[in-house]
């Protein structure tokens, strides 16, 4: 068939990718020998599809940590997997766009996981984490079939508060500004790097976005 090669490629891309990425490689390689690294794969996005499925939990809470799964307030009141999943496509083809056109036809499937922006309350007072995460697959745009298992990336980083959101924002930098931009730069990092993207630390307020 004439997609068996493309799948081994892109296979071969990914799982070189993993290999990279763990410490088994480099831990049992001689020390003159650099590690291996995955050449990026060339490809030609054609369509995005973004899923933030109904069972993430929304939260109204204004609290500094009000829980939940997804805590959104720079949209009005209303579907906030919708405007979630808004958000996620403006960045995701601006990622695209700024990419340069490969040669392998790919889907991009993504499903949101989180989405823990910050309420007013943290917002104007001591800030915190925006915790962004979801999974993607890549997809043949003609059978739908996936090139490999879905990846988790986690694209936490931190959420400006106080007089530095206020600041921010006098200069068009808001939430949804920033978030829009994270997503963008991350998407381009997996799609096009060798190793992917790697996530901030982001101390105490990230290990709780965890939970």
């Amino acid at each position: 068939m004439k997609y068996f090669r493309l799948i081994g490629a892109l296979m071969l891309g990914f799982g070189l990718s993993a290999c990279a990425a763990g410490d088994t490689a480099t831990r049992n390689a001689p020390l003159e020998s650099p590690a291996l690294q995955a050449a990026p794969l060339s490809l030609d996005v054609q369509g995005v599809r973004v899923s933030v499925p109904k069972s993430l939990k929304v939260s109204e809470r204004n609290r500094y940590y009000p829980g939940g799964d997804i805590v959104w307030r720079e949209d009005p009141r209303g579907d906030r997997h919708a405007q979630v999943r808004a958000i996620f496509e403006a960045g995701l083809n601006q990622g695209i766009a700024e990419m340069d056109h490969g040669t392998v036809p790919v889907i991009l499937d993504v499903i949101v996981t989180r989405f823990h922006a910050l309420s007013e309350k943290a917002r104007y007072t001591i800030g915190g984490v925006h915790a962004v995460q979801f999974k993607f697959v890549l997809r043949n745009p003609e059978t739908g079939e996936a090139y490999g298992e879905p990846k988790f990336v986690k694209a936490d980083f931190k959420a400006y508060g106080g007089q530095m959101a206020i600041n921010a924002e006098s200069k068009g930098l808001t939430q949804k500004a920033r978030i829009t931009h994270k997503i963008s730069e991350v998407i381009r990092q997996e799609l096009q790097g060798t190793g992917g993207y790697h996530a901030e630390a982001n101390g105490l307020i990230g290990a709780l976005n965890q939970l």
